[in-house]
């Protein structure tokens, strides 16, 4: 099969590779029919990610048809289903507790000395996101092999499309949980920091969870005005002073709940020099290997938090984050909720309001291309952000 392959920072390339076969009774095969490039495979891309070897296959937001399963698959031969990003046994205790990107059970006990070491726990298996998350084969390709296919997949009926649905695999409840865990109340301020696609999805799952004003901060105009179209105030960090605005959009107090929707490679958010200075130092720790994260969006997203107010942290993060404002977190009291989405707690509600139209998953695609044009794909969704705001690879698509 053809399959999009990591070559080294910025080098992947769709090669020729082995079939997936089915392993575990529990396992399917799915026939990807769309898959997606999300804002966290550019971890992977620009090299920030460790044990990523070469020749791994990428990509963690697929669908597609059930081509075969094992004798414990709760599937049937020509399903369409929706695949969570998170692989999750189902019995063990945090999948009991609905927890389920935390499962024990889904990275491999070979594999699990890594984040054990860097973490205290093992984390849980990921399709596509390097070894440390269990070195899954991801959905950037014609098949790949779902474990736990009896946990996971979500049946699509055939009157939804995929690009309708597409979304249930990472980033639609990957916003909706951002702004469950800021813990809405009516009337509420909400800012989120970043407007890529999770971003986007934050905004609307504020909004439809009651809050008052949402107020998303970018510097990528169209990105800002995708925001807008869906109800968000907007500021470009570029040429405003983000602190200032946000005291001065909430009468001095700050926003009761802040999401920072962009993660470990932030860049340009500062609210003064001094913190333009720690960005810089971040981003050159992180060039030459000696520091995984960025974190201007999260401490500025800290700072401009009302006192007692909740700070909820979507962005992916993957190592240690200097100058973290420890201080201002706690004398401030703010409550803090981030992690992996659990992916399964939220499908069937979030299918349920995609058939309804109570929220939209299409707008913000803006290239659907072949499996062969993935590279082209990842390289403009990289340096064009602003035009290119969310991929969509078409394995049947013909190439450019």
């Amino acid at each position: 099969m053809r399959a999009l392959t990591y070559h080294g920072t910025h080098d992947v390339r769709v090669d020729t590779v082995p079939d997936p076969q089915i392993i575990n009774p529990r396992d399917a095969i799915i026939k990807v029919t769309s898959t997606a490039i999300c804002g966290s495979d550019l971890h992977l891309y620009d090299g920030v990610i460790p044990a990523v070897l070469e020749g791994d296959i990428l990509g963690h937001e697929f669908m597609g048809e059930v081509v075969e399963t094992g004798k414990k698959s709760t599937l049937k031969k020509g399903q369409r289903v929706v695949v969570p990003f998170t692989i999750s046994c189902g019995s063990c205790f945090a999948c009991n507790m609905k927890q389920y990107s935390a499962c024990d059970n889904s990275n491999p006990v070979e594999k699990q000395d890594m984040t054990e070491m860097m973490f205290g726990h093992a984390v849980g298996g990921l399709f596509g996101y390097s070894h440390l998350t269990g070195g899954y084969s991801g959905g950037q390709a014609e098949y790949v092999r779902v474990p736990f296919s009896d946990v996971g997949p979500v049946v699509i009926p055939d009157e939804l499309e995929d690009d309708k649905v597409l979304f249930l695999s990472d980033i639609l409840p990957t916003g909706w949980m951002a702004a469950e865990n800021a813990e809405i109340e009516d009337g509420d301020t909400v800012a989120v920091w970043g407007c890529g696609p999770v971003g986007l999805f934050a905004v609307q799952s504020a909004l439809h969870m009651g809050a008052h004003r949402v107020i998303a901060i970018d510097h990528h105009p169209h990105r800002l005005e995708l925001a807008q179209s869906k109800g968000a105030e907007i500021i470009d960090f570029k040429r405003t002073n983000v602190m200032e605005a946000l005291l001065e959009m909430t009468g001095g107090i700050g926003p009761d709940a802040v999401i920072d929707a962009v993660g470990m490679e932030s860049h340009g958010f500062a609210f003064d020099s001094q913190a333009n200075m720690m960005n810089v130092a971040d981003t050159i720790k992180q060039k030459v290997g000696i520091g995984a994260d960025r974190g201007g969006a999260l401490r500025e997203a800290i700072f401009a938090c009302r006192k007692g107010g909740r700070l909820s942290m979507p962005g992916v993060y993957g190592g240690y984050l200097d100058k973290f404002p420890l201080g201002a977190l706690m004398e401030k009291g703010l409550q803090v909720k981030t992690g992996q989405t659990h992916v399964q707690r939220y499908t069937a509600e979030l299918l349920d309001l995609i058939r309804e139209d109570k929220i939209d998953t299409t707008y913000m695609i803006s290239h659907r291309l072949s499996l062969e044009d993935a590279p082209t794909g990842y390289k403009n969704f990289k340096e064009n952000q602003n035009e290119w705001t969310k991929v969509v690879l078409k394995p049947e698509l013909e190439p450019a």
